[in-house]
């Protein structure tokens, strides 16, 4: 049998009926592993776009993507309502990829601190790697100068202000669900997109 954990390729999940879904989690929860890689190739876009939309790096996000369904598998038993399973594994997504967010923020600190004085090496939080000071070899602005204000100005933004934009309004999830994520009031939820948006539309007012 193969292994239930290792994600398939991109492109290969299919819509999943809500009462089909909870009868997959419920299976899975019975130890079922075939139903688990079901519910894998469900969740698998959704997850690592979420990641990657959090840590800006497509290798960081894939590694803990994979983590975060061998948790999801090994904690399955802790989720009593099989109907939230999705909020559930995007919360556990969505925490991991915080937390290593706030790792990386403090190993960056660390290495900079540690620099040579006059380097010309900068890292770039967006690419988990180092760059140049920022400019062409002709002197000009580096290209897709737009995605790239885009990006630094997500960087720029709280963190629950941040999930909450991409859940909501690039995932398109339901308010509710991303309330179940961040554990909070839709409310909550509809004050933080407000104030994502609003902070990137300030911090991008010279392009709009």
């Amino acid at each position: 049998m193969s292994n239930p954990l290792k994600l398939g390729e991109p492109g290969a999940e299919a819509a999943t009926p809500e009462s089909a879904e909870i009868a997959l989690v419920r299976r899975a929860q019975d130890g079922d592993s075939d139903a688990f890689a079901s519910l894998v190739r469900t969740y698998q876009r959704r997850a690592v776009a979420v990641a990657y939309r959090l840590l800006r790096n497509i290798e960081d996000a894939s590694d803990l993507t994979q983590d975060a369904f061998v948790r999801a598998y090994r904690n399955l038993s802790q989720l009593e309502d099989p109907a939230r399973f999705g909020a559930w594994l995007m919360r556990v997504v969505s925490n991991l990829s915080l937390n290593y967010r706030r790792s990386r923020a403090a190993r960056v600190a660390a290495s900079l601190d540690d620099a040579p004085v006059g380097s010309n090496e900068v890292f770039n939080p967006s690419t988990g790697r180092c760059a140049s000071d920022g400019l062409t070899g002709d002197g000009g602005a580096l290209p897709d100068e737009l995605q790239n204000a885009i990006s630094e100005a997500m960087e720029r933004l709280p963190d629950k202000q941040r999930l909450a934009l991409i859940l909501f309004s690039v995932e398109g999830m339901p308010q509710r669900e991303v309330a179940e994520v961040l554990e909070c009031s839709v409310e909550l939820v509809k004050w933080n997109v407000f104030q994502a948006r609003r902070k990137l539309k300030e911090m991008l007012a010279a392009y709009v």
